[in-house]
């Protein structure tokens, strides 16, 4: 398998970076050559193991293709060693954490597959990552000991943390030309060169089951301890971001190279095929003594890319030149729809230009899967995953994101779609001859929408499984001023410092806006709904019907609406038919404790006959009845003013 399938010549990044390094790159390396380590990295790869649908545009022509995949991966990287290898240097084959969520084989393999199948790409290292460390300790647990490479997290302790050889603070790799041993010390490896690799894990994370220090201080302290074993060469594997990633390399002394994660940024211009232009790749920031320098690198997210990065060391150990690419892995053939069916793939003439185009690029790769590993996903994983797909309901021809707290100047663009499949779904004749309501607007918890949506088809197993929460949908009245206190407090708590967001409402048939006067504090200024067509002021004294999804319990203002009697009915699915449960009222106990007292019978979520994943089902329900293509809708309905 060759990198470039229509030339076999070798990727021309590489050819690249290896003229440029002519001197280092000497098939005999003499021993008076400086040390080179080559680095392939991966991050936030998140249970991605088949090829995304992405959207494209090449040659001004907006195309569609399969992109990345664990088997491409491991093909490219296995391409990256080779190279080396012919070189007789040094190489590395990291990922710098986030692989758990994201898709669902993670939904219904947790971090079973993931240890499995990074097993089997014989990565070097891998950090600890914000969702392998926000996930029950028994998955974590279970992940460190299936895995057989090493996981590193040098800042992270906690009973709950195994103690397994394969859990680490940091690696040692001795090295003799591309032949590398991981050994326990310096002394271990005699006179071969040596490369550490710490891990550095979010000490922004929070858990009840992990302690996280600040990664400066844990990283200086472990480099200080490196150096003085005679470790002349380190490397951090964070999962940090690369503000802090930059912020680590202007105040620790003594890291080489960075290689990063969380910020899933694609260093790099990739506006060659539409995309964004990033951050420079293999950026290099001055250390806080003034004598040395550190080398940055990440490598976007999904598994769509694999970065590459040569490093040059001066006989003191210091980087004398980094350098090298992020390259993005296309898969063959391509089409000018997201539908993706025969009559618009292209032909063999367009399709082979397409392909010299790529061929062109130096940041771009037509890569063949890894044969055995593709066979291995699809024997063992791939009938439960079909299995639980279900029909497609529709087509993403563009990327949507979701953000649970909105960064300045951005929405989500997911759930807005999600609260008007609500609104849609309990106002269908299905529901209202259960509830003998119609709903006037709908609001959702951004903490119960999950995820963004991908570029490609939507089946009804990834709503189910991974987009939005199992949560019933429930249906009450409330006073216009009921409904202003719920949603000021609702957007103050999504705004507070060190907030993640999740209580953010995101509605339909309803809009309003929100002005901040300092952080996590404001007003509401605008509140409206939609009536006959036209938006209209929210009456304190008007009654409304209100469908609300998503954890809203412990909302205060919502809780004094219903502490002494409400109207409000939760649905849930009994035995496959939608019923609704009569709530009497609720109370609570502590300050965050809320019971919910129920009429009849009470809504138990746990028992086997009963299902609680109503979002879930209206989303499916309203899309399905909708145009087979899935975009943005042209207003949110929230407007935040921030700071």
């Amino acid at each position: 398998m060759a990198i470039k399938v229509l030339n076999k010549k070798m990727n021309k990044s590489l050819v690249a970076s290896m003229l440029a390094l002519a001197l280092a790159g000497c098939a005999s390396q003499p021993s008076d050559q400086p040390f080179t380590l080559n680095i392939a990295h991966i991050n936030d790869t998140h249970s991605h193991f088949d090829a995304s649908e992405a959207q494209l545009t090449l040659e001004g022509n907006q195309l569609y293709g399969q992109v990345g995949g664990h088997p491409r991966l491991l093909a490219y990287a296995q391409e990256v060693s080779q190279h080396a290898a012919k070189e007789k240097q040094p190489f590395l084959w990291l990922h710098a954490g986030g692989a758990f969520e994201g898709s669902n084989y993670y939904a219904l393999n947790k971090g079973a597959m993931n240890a499995d199948i990074l097993s089997r790409m014989e990565l070097d290292a891998m950090v600890l990552g914000n969702d392998e460390l926000a996930a029950p300790p028994a998955t974590l647990t279970n992940f460190i000991e299936a895995a057989d490479f090493p996981l590193l997290a040098a800042n992270v302790s906690g009973d709950a943390l195994p103690h397994h050889e394969q859990l680490a603070p940091y690696v040692l790799y001795a090295f003799k030309g591309h032949k590398k041993q991981r050994v326990a010390s310096v002394k271990e490896a005699g006179k071969r060169p040596v490369v550490a690799v710490i891990g550095l894990a979010d000490p922004s994370l929070t858990s009840s089951h992990y302690q996280v220090e600040q990664a400066a201080q844990r990283a200086q302290q472990t480099v200080d301890e490196l150096t003085e074993q005679g470790v002349k060469y380190i490397v951090a594997l964070t999962h940090l971001g690369l503000a802090q990633d930059k912020a680590l390399a202007e105040t620790v002394n003594g890291i080489d190279v960075i290689v990063g994660g969380q910020s899933r940024e694609l260093q790099g211009d990739f506006s060659n095929i539409g995309w964004h232009k990033g951050t420079p790749y293999a950026e290099q920031v001055n250390n806080a003594n003034g004598h040395g320098s550190t080398c940055i690198v990440q490598a976007g997210h999904a598994a769509q890319a694999v970065g590459q990065v040569k490093v040059t060391f001066k006989d003191n150990g210091q980087v004398s030149l980094c350098e090298g690419t992020n390259t993005v892995l296309l898969a063959s053939p391509f089409y000018t729809d997201v539908r993706r069916d025969e009559s618009t793939q292209l032909g063999g003439e367009q399709q082979a230009k397409v392909a010299e185009f790529i061929q062109q690029q130096p940041n771009l790769a037509l890569v063949s899967e890894d044969k055995s590993l593709r066979s291995h996903i699809d024997k063992q994983y791939r009938p439960a995953l079909n299995a639980a797909a279900g029909k497609v309901i529709g087509y993403v021809p563009r990327r949507l994101s979701n953000e649970q707290l909105t960064k300045r100047g951005q929405v989500s663009q997911v759930a807005p779609l999600v609260a008007a499949s609500q609104l849609t779904w309990v106002n269908s004749p299905e529901v209202q001859a259960v509830t003998q309501r119609q709903v006037d607007f709908a609001i959702v918890a951004a903490g119960a929408v999950h995820k963004d949506l991908e570029v490609g088809s939507l089946n009804e197993g990834q709503v189910t499984l991974s987009l939005v929460a199992p949560t019933p949908v429930s249906v009450v009245s409330l006073s216009g001023h009921q409904l202003t206190g719920f949603i000021l407090e609702a957007v103050k708590k999504a705004m507070a410092t060190d907030a993640n967001g999740s209580s953010l409402p995101y509605v339909a048939g309803l809009r309003y806006q929100f002005n901040e006067t300092r952080q996590g504090m404001g007003y509401l200024a605008k509140l409206e709904y939609q009536a006959q067509g036209k938006w209209q002021r929210i009456a304190p004294n008007e009654t409304y019907q209100v469908a609300i999804a998503g954890d809203y319990d412990n909302n205060q203002a919502l809780y004094e609406a219903q502490q002494v009697l409400t109207d409000r009915l939760d649905l849930a699915t009994v035995e496959g038919k939608l019923v609704s449960f009569p709530v009497a009222r609720i109370s609570k106990e502590g300050a965050d404790k809320f019971e919910v007292h129920y009429i009849n019978q009470p809504l138990q979520c746990q028992a086997a006959d009963v299902q609680c994943d109503i979002l879930a089902q209206a989303v499916i329900a309203a899309m399905s009845e909708q145009d087979a293509l899935i975009t943005a809708l042209p207003e949110s309905g929230v407007t935040l003013k921030q700071l």
